[in-house]
């Protein structure tokens, strides 16, 4: 298997990452922003210092990236990462870019000073969770009646 290249996406590849989350939202019929929206937001949101995201393969036309946000905490010296979406193009999956992307995710944080890294994924969701899983996440709140619970308030 080949090795994948993962680079750091400046705030000139907003409207590749725009179409990316756009991509995966449609995948799971997840209604949102337009993937122009999303460029927009996109390039405001990476030009932060908390914002990082991850493009593999070829950085005009990436097979897939890994959006992640640092936030401070009393819990640690340094921040808190959220990993908050990591999207492989579907007829790419099972070829190690997920793998990829989300060690490179990791070192980077690390290298920021993050002490933990978070994700939320749906309790249903059994292959997610087991990739997760073998790359050393646990649940935090394991046994068979666990259900993950997102409030929101939309303002």
């Amino acid at each position: 298997m080949a090795v994948t290249e993962v680079s750091l996406a400046s705030t000139g590849q907003a409207d590749v990452v725009g179409r990316l989350l756009y991509d995966f939202n449609a995948e799971f019929e997840t209604p949102g922003p337009t993937a122009g929206q999303l460029a927009a937001r996109f390039g405001c949101l990476l030009a932060r210092d908390d914002v990082l995201v991850l493009l593999s393969g070829d950085p005009g036309a990436p097979s897939g990236f890994a959006f992640l946000t640092l936030r401070p905490t009393p819990y640690y010296d340094g921040p808190l990462a959220q990993l908050e979406e990591l999207y492989v193009q579907p007829g790419l999956r099972g070829r190690g870019i997920g793998t990829a992307l989300l060690t490179t995710a990791i070192l980077r944080v690390r290298e920021r000073g993050a002490a933990e890294v978070h994700i939320n994924v749906d309790e249903v969701d059994a292959d997610t969770r087991r990739f997760y899983e073998r790359h050393g996440f646990t649940n935090v709140e394991p046994g068979k009646d666990y259900r993950m619970l997102c409030y929101l308030r939309e303002l």
